[in-house]
């Protein structure tokens, strides 16, 4: 997962691009034929200060190694920010991120 965070005017704009397959279950193996079970994001949190900012709830239709973009108010340069997630398989990915 990469992170990055600047803060300009009050708002911080934080970027993320998470390295995940996000398999839909419904797309089939062209060597198989067989179909590749569902594996993608349910949920996405992004905390600053503790608390959260920012909760996605996901579903199968968000793309192969997805990116996205929030922005909230506050934030300064030095604070630091924790993105989370889990997918359906329960595998779960958390890392921090200093703002800018």
């Amino acid at each position: 997962m990469k992170i990055r965070a600047r803060t300009a005017d009050g708002i911080t704009t934080v970027r993320l691009l998470i390295t995940h397959p996000m398999e839909t279950g419904r797309r089939r193996d062209e060597t198989t034929g067989m179909v590749v079970p569902a594996h993608y994001i349910e949920e996405l949190t992004l905390e600053h200060d503790g608390k959260p900012v920012v909760r996605c709830r996901l579903t199968t239709a968000v793309s192969k190694d997805p990116y996205f973009s929030f922005q909230f108010r506050g934030g300064r340069p030095g604070e630091r920010i924790r993105v989370n997630w889990t997918d359906n398989l329960g595998n779960t990915e958390s890392q921090e991120g200093v703002i800018e």
